[in-house]
């Protein structure tokens, strides 16, 4: 694998200053986590993903990262060791996709044991092997609570038996900055700690749509701009007279009855409300629309409601580019989150 170039001047200015914690991404994705945990002195020693585009944009993205494209469940106990050339490991962080929420317990299957979740035991496998003295993993909110709050307890279990203290919480990205309600469930080990905390939320005046997309240039129907992703879809005549309709802030039951959709998720066929934070964005943002723009949002500006900086390039079709986006961790929030594992680092050094 190649040596790659430092991303730009400020960043290695702060490694000059913090060069000792040292992490690895699995299930990297487009990099909001790597983003944060960098901004925060951490260094990269390697990331995986599966998914071609998300690699693409990764790589383009932090170019000094040692980047896998694999499928996690192919890489040996014996290659992950030589990934991290046998040094030691601050912090494992990632997000296991999990699909067995549905069945799980309902026929008396364990989360652990569902087929479905397998990506979650490779991370507990990485974990094993790579033994750090931290790992932060991030999933959706309703894995707290899910099957009577067994799942999250089968979660712990897991990692206990591999002498891991391990303490979990949902955190909203709003309250470090994000201009988006976004809420996650964290769960955060130590084996060199037996005293876990949480950032302390930074914002009670949460940041609002507004805020975050006010300046970025105006764009109609199939316009694109020189700014990174800012580039708005082309809509169908009958889809822009239905958003006509729609007011800042407004929701589907101001489009005329005879025009208004009759089924699909209630959050689509919106206008954001700029005074409040965004909805949690996904995948698919096409039918939530601009609070003053007749259209949908473009890649850039739901990137600006995740926190990612407009120097960032995503990279593939822009379908790609939103999932990208949409399943990412919000880098102020990584950002946040590493700065709490840091100085637990340092406590559990002194």
């Amino acid at each position: 694998m190649k040596v790659p170039k430092l991303i730009d001047s400020n960043w290695l200015l702060e490694e000059k200053i913090i060069k000792s914690s040292t992490y690895i991404d699995l299930f990297c994705g487009a990099g909001g986590f790597s983003l944060g945990f960098d901004k925060s002195g951490f260094q990269n020693i390697f990331s995986i993903d599966i998914q071609k585009d998300y690699c693409e944009t990764y790589q383009a993205n932090f170019p000094s990262h040692k980047l896998v494209q694999e499928d996690i469940t192919k890489l040996s106990n014996e290659m992950i060791l030589k990934l991290t050339s046998m040094q030691e490991v601050d912090v494992i962080i990632g997000g296991p996709p999990c699909q067995g929420f549905s069945i799980a317990g309902s026929i008396g299957r364990k989360f652990i044991n569902d087929p479905r979740n397998r990506l979650f035991k490779e991370f507990v496998r990485v974990v094993a092997v790579v033994k750090p003295k931290y790992f932060v993993m991030e999933n959706v909110a309703r894995l707290y609570t899910h099957n009577k709050n067994k799942t999250r307890e089968e979660i712990i279990e897991d990692f206990n038996k591999l002498g891991y203290e391990v303490k979990c919480q949902i955190v909203n990205s709003a309250d470090y900055g994000v201009p988006q309600v976004r809420k996650r469930v964290i769960f955060i080990g130590s084996r060199v700690n037996d005293t876990i905390t949480f950032p302390i939320k930074t914002h009670t005046n949460y940041k609002t749509v507004k805020d975050a997309l006010e300046d970025l240039p105006k764009l109609n129907s199939g316009e694109k701009s020189t700014l990174l992703n800012h580039k708005a879809m082309k809509h169908t005549e009958q889809m822009l007279h239905k958003m006509s309709f729609l007011s800042d802030g407004g929701t589907r039951e101001h489009i005329p009855h005879n025009l208004r959709p009759k089924s699909g998720d209630v959050r689509k066929y919106i206008k954001y409300n700029s005074n409040k934070p965004s909805i949690t964005i996904t995948g698919d943002m096409r039918k939530v629309f601009h609070y003053a723009q007749n259209r949908a949002l473009t890649v850039r500006e739901l990137a600006r409601l995740q926190t990612f900086p407009d120097s960032f390039e995503f990279k593939s079709s822009s379908i790609a580019q939103q999932q990208q986006v949409g399943n990412a961790v919000p880098p102020l929030m990584a950002e946040a989150i590493a700065k709490q594992v840091k100085n637990m680092i340092k406590n559990s050094s002194n």
